[in-house]
């Protein structure tokens, strides 16, 4: 399975790519050569398992295809909008945390799925189900990196 956190580490593939091209290098490891463009692929084959090719093809992307994470592990996304629900909302024994969505987070990347590739779209297993800035932020540099129709940005 993918682990989300190395979103990070995927970016700086793409980073580490640019600094290659730029450069004229390859990496070369005792006998083997790493071109850039394999480091593209990689980043590549991470941006599409996260956008839905996966064993469960299910993107991990809220709103985004026909299969997506709904139970969010996030404040705005599991309370109802103060307009319809004046009332103060207690931390604890709060009704509202175990139902789908109730606000769409749409463009929020959770965490992801196990080491198995399976997902539970369960609040509760807040790692997988939890929409982070150390995940998403490198996703929207990937993302702008890939928003180019390919060879152009290889």
């Amino acid at each position: 399975g993918v682990n989300f956190k190395h979103a990070s580490l995927t970016f700086l593939l793409v980073v580490y790519s640019r600094f290659l091209k730029e450069a004229n290098k390859e990496i070369h490891c005792g006998h083997v050569v790493v071109k850039r463009n394999r480091l593209i692929e990689i980043a590549k084959g991470y941006v599409d398992y996260m956008l839905g090719n996966n064993p469960m093809n299910m993107s991990y992307m809220v709103g985004y295809g026909k299969k997506f994470p709904h139970k969010i592990h996030h404040r705005g996304a599991s309370l109802p909008s103060m307009d319809k629900h004046p009332a103060k909302i207690p931390c604890a024994n709060n009704h509202f945390f175990h139902h789908s969505d109730l606000n769409e987070l749409t463009g929020a990347i959770v965490g992801g799925p196990f080491d198995n590739d399976s997902y539970v779209d369960d609040r509760n297993t807040v790692e997988r189900s939890e929409p982070t800035t150390y995940m998403n932020a490198p996703f929207v540099g990937l993302l702008a990196y890939f928003n180019r129709p390919p060879p152009a940005y290889i």
